[in-house]
This record gives structure tokens, sequence and C-alpha cells, in this order.
């Protein structure tokens, strides 16, 4: 697998990008709205919302350019955006300034994760490589968040927290430039001249229509559920309920990077049955139990035994839901198909955003964290009897040698089929 020169460059800038990302992220952006500025719930959980819709916005922008160009000029295009952005940041003397700006890269940031979550199909082929190479590319990815938050850490200690943003641009140069040699098939697999407006459509009508996708696309909305609360919430749990400083925002975070890395090398090697809707299935509702166990003590070392767990479930699940989504969505559609489960993630985001603030001041932080890794493993176990059907059908398609994509035509536009 480490033979293919283009997986290994894939790996290479997924490790570099997400290092530089998770720092900006969890230290420059958390770490200065809760910490610098003072933000509180309902200020962490508006900035977190404008973040996710801007999102939103840049990963749809990015399936199609995808699906036109390839994941390999979209990505180096992301990288680049991120750098005024990034900048920006680190140089906002105002609340409101700051905020604009960490939008601007979340923008800019979120395509590069949609464009790095679709490279495997045009690099390898068959469900054993798929499953393989999605499962480096988010060891690379994972690893990369083991690195960034404790150097976003030492960084902040060392020469303040707006150099978190230097160094964050830094590895967005270094990331597009090894992209830069990646070596694809960039042919367009469609008519480019069609409105982008109707190439979004189709990329959802081909996502929502496709019953296994839109399984996995809606699981993994509510495998992000509860880390909507976290996004509103987390800066606070370590500031009020643990009481603890910033730097502690990055180093738990690298500890559960940890986690995400070996889960992500566990995947491959987890018996062939979880590579199915119900493996899945059953894979988000133990999210749900890792995110209490994480959030569960104020006891660091018993947070920190947490992260690792928590981590290893969410390691084990990104690359699986992936593989499923990349088996499932025609090639001439996966960036649309990837993009929509991404802005999917960020809409289960959203949801707790409106919530959690109003809750966490009736309850407390700590309580409202632990609800959402509750109400996430109640909705994955009652998705289940959906999954089992999923995949006798899937089963019984290929026990009658039916032609597996021809399941799908049906749900592919008519200027495509």
């Amino acid at each position: 697998m480490f033979g293919n020169k283009n997986l290994n460059l894939v790996i290479a800038t997924r490790f570099v990008s997400r290092a530089g990302g998770s720092a900006a992220f969890f230290v420059g952006v958390w770490g200065t709205a809760a910490y610098v500025f003072e933000a509180t719930a309902s200020q962490l959980a508006l900035m977190s919302a404008g973040n996710a819709v801007a999102g939103m916005i840049g990963t749809i922008m990015a399936g199609v350019l995808i699906d036109r160009i390839g994941p390999r000029k979209v990505l180096i295009g992301a990288e680049l955006l991120t750098v005024p952005a990034a900048l920006a940041a680190a140089a906002a003397s105002s609340y409101p300034a700051f905020v604009f700006a960490a939008i601007a890269f979340s923008f800019a940031g979120i395509p590069t994760f949609t464009a790095g979550a679709s490279f495997a199909p045009f690099i390898v082929e068959g469900a054993d490589e798929l499953e393989r190479a999605n499962a480096s590319i988010e060891a690379a990815g994972s690893a990369g968040f083991v690195l960034g938050p404790g150097m976003g850490a030492v960084v902040s200690q060392a020469a303040g927290t707006p150099a978190v943003f230097v160094a964050a641009v830094v590895c967005a140069l270094v990331a597009s430039a090894i992209a830069y040699f990646v070596r694809i098939d960039e042919t367009p697999g469609h008519p480019s001249e069609r409105h982008p407006l109707a190439e979004v459509r189709d990329g959802l009508k081909v996502s929502y229509g496709i019953r296994p996708l839109r399984y996995v696309i809606l699981l993994g909305t509510v495998a992000w559920f509860g880390f909507g609360a976290f996004a509103a919430l987390e800066p606070l749990f370590y500031r009020d309920a643990v009481d603890v400083g910033l730097e502690w925002i990055g180093y738990m975070n690298t500890v559960f990077g940890v986690g995400l890395v070996l889960g992500a090398w566990l995947q491959p090697r987890l018996p062939r049955g979880v590579l199915s809707a119900r493996g899945a299935g059953f894979v988000v509702a133990l999210m749900g139990v890792g995110s209490i166990g994480y959030v569960g003590t104020t006891n660091l070392w018993l947070i920190g035994v947490g992260a690792v767990v928590w981590g290893l479930i969410i390691g084990a699940a990104d690359p699986l839901l992936r593989t499923l989504l990349h088996l499932d969505a025609p090639h001439d559609y996966v960036g649309r198909v990837v993009s929509t489960a991404q802005y999917h993630k960020s809409v289960g985001e959203l949801i707790p955003l409106a919530l959690a603030p109003w809750l966490a001041s009736l309850w407390g932080v700590q309580p409202v964290l632990i609800a959402g890794g509750v109400c996430v493993t109640l909705v994955a176990l009652g998705s289940l009897p959906v999954a089992r059907s999923i995949d006798r059908a899937k089963r019984d398609s290929l026990n009658s040698a039916t032609e597996p994509q021809g399941l799908v035509a049906e749900a592919l536009p008519d200027t495509v089929v």
C-alpha cells in the first residue's frame, strides 16, 4: 500500500494540513475566544455557528469543484485561501473582528477536509484497497491532530496565541506544496458547462436517492450531534468545570488525537462484518458512549483516559463511514457525496449550538455534554433495524447476480444515466 507514491503524498499532505489546522482551531480559535477575549457560552456558540455555516458553504462549493477538476487542485486552492484568514485572526484586536476571521478560516479550511476525504477513489480501487487507503489517510490526519494541539499549546506559551495562526500558515503552505506533486486523473466526469447549482442539485439527488448513502450520511449527522455541544462548551468545560488553563485544551486534544491514530490503524483490522451499515450503526452508538467517558469526570487523569478511548472510536468511525460512501457513490459524484456528508456533519454540530448555552446555564456545562452523548447512542441504536435492512438488500442483490451499480441507476440524474 505504501508503495503507492500518490497515496504517500496524500498521507503527507493530510498530516501537515491537519497539524496546522487543529493547532489553529483548538488553541488559536477556541483558546483566543475563551481566554483572550473571555467569550461567554453564547458568544462561543454564535462563533461556532458562523464557522459551521461558512464551512457548509465552502464544502458544497468544494464538492462541485472536486467532481470538475479533482481533489488535488481543490485542496491546494483551499490551503492557500486559509493563509490570509489565519493572518487576519492573528492580527484581530477585537472580538467581532476575530470572529469574522475565524469564520473566513472555516470557509477555506473545511474544504481541505472535503478534498482530503475524496482522494481514495482517485488512487485505488476495490473495497479492501479503499478501506486501507482511507484508514491510512485518516491515520495521517489523526497523527496531525496529535501534533497540532500540542504544538499550538507550546507555541502559545512560548510566543503568544497569535503565533499559533502563523504556525498554521506555514503548515498550509507546506501542505499545498506537497499536494502539487500528486498525480491523479483529473478529467471531468461530467459536462462542466452545467450550472453549478444544477450540479449541486444532482449531487443531492444521488446522495439522498441511494438508500445506503442516505443512511450513512444521516448516521454521520447523528454522530456529530454530540460534538456540536463541545464546539460551544468544551473551552468552558476546561475553564469552569475542570478549572485549568488554556494550554490544557491543547494537551488533552493531543491525547485525544493519540486515540484517533489508534482507531484509524485498527479499523481495517476489525472483523469484515464491521464494514456494513449495521457495523457503522454500532460504532456511532459507541461514539456517544465514548463522549460520556470523556466528560463524565473532572479528574484530569480520567479525562485523559476517556479522551484516548473516545478518540479510538472516532478514529475507527471516520474511515469506516467514508469507505461506505466511496463504495456506493458513483465515481463522477464522489466529491458531491462527500461534501453532502461533510455539511451534514456541520448540521449535526449546528443543532445543539442553539440549545447548549441555554441548557448549560440551567444545568451546568458538564451535564449538557453528557446528555449529548446519551442522545447520540440512543438514536444510533434506534437506527439498527434500518441498517440491517440495507445490508440484507445488498446481500440479496449479490446473491441474485444483480450488478450492484444497477441498484443506484434510478437515483442518477437523467443527464448522466
